[in-house]
């Protein structure tokens, strides 16, 4: 047990050294630990919040949801835009860009801007709590647990290890797409009234399908190119991207393909 314990500190200490020495002293960056526990509690209210309100009426959140969903798009303009024009003043390109680990002003912002990435998908797991809180349970899907609880892991990877270069292509596409959704999110919050104005459910669903075959296709060729980036990154991210439009795919068949079909 005493080797097993030594093994564990020894793998530790190597994933918190082997950091990015700028980032290092960001909030939840320099251990893994952190966002162990995050994820561990994140999966804890999974399990333990639709059984707590089993025999307890839905909770209004009605205040509450539309402030929080118009907060997300703003935090979601901001870094869109700090991604684009951070990566524009850089001259990266879109094929290949290896990280600066420069303390310069311009790889600083990029890097601040990958923190403030990797933070909102802590913010986002409120998503799961709010769903629990007013028993929406069908909306506790193995997609939704599994996207939620593994972004907050790829980005403290990511602004651990790789805080800028082609990492900022992920941020500016997924960002752009999250300013649409919790748009979306806003407006149905409004209330029924709004339903009418939401008929586009559907076409986010396909731009968020875009969105990982385009991730797909970046890692892809960068996993064929010579570039600086690290090819362990991109084959992670290729593999992952497969996974969530595997998942993406099967549920946008049975939500609109299937129940077409149905009706």
């Amino acid at each position: 047990m005493a080797s097993i314990w030594h093994r564990i500190l020894s793998i530790h200490q190597n994933l918190v050294e082997d950091g990015d020495k700028r980032t290092d002293p960001w909030l939840l960056v320099y251990s893994p630990v952190p966002v162990l526990i995050i994820f561990l509690l994140y999966l804890g209210v999974v399990w333990a919040g639709p059984r707590l309100m089993k025999h307890r009426e839905p909770v209004d959140l009605k205040p509450v949801l539309i402030v929080y969903n118009f907060a997300m798009v703003g935090l979601s303009a901001y870094m869109f835009h700090e991604f684009l024009v951070t990566s524009w003043l850089s001259n990266y390109s879109f094929l290949c860009q290896p990280v600066d680990y420069s303390t310069r002003p311009l790889p600083m912002r990029m890097a601040n801007a990958c923190w403030w990435f990797f933070f909102s998908k802590v913010i986002e797991l409120s998503d799961t709590l709010f769903f629990i809180m007013r028993k929406k349970n069908n909306q506790l899907s193995f997609l939704h647990v599994y996207h939620h609880g593994t972004m907050i892991f790829n980005w403290w990877a990511g602004v651990k290890y790789l805080a800028g270069g082609q990492s900022f292509f992920i941020g500016v596409v997924n960002t752009f797409v999250h300013i649409i959704m919790y748009s979306y999110y806003g407006l149905a919050a409004l209330g029924p009234h709004m339903q009418k104005y939401l008929w586009w459910k559907r076409y986010l669903t396909s731009l968020q399908l875009v969105q990982f075959v385009l991730f797909l296709l970046h890692t892809g060729y960068n996993l064929f190119a010579e570039c600086d980036f690290p090819d362990s990154m991109n084959l992670f991210v290729f593999c992952y991207c497969v996974t969530l439009i595997i998942l993406f795919s099967n549920f946008y068949y049975q939500s609109y393909v299937s129940r077409k079909k149905q009706k």
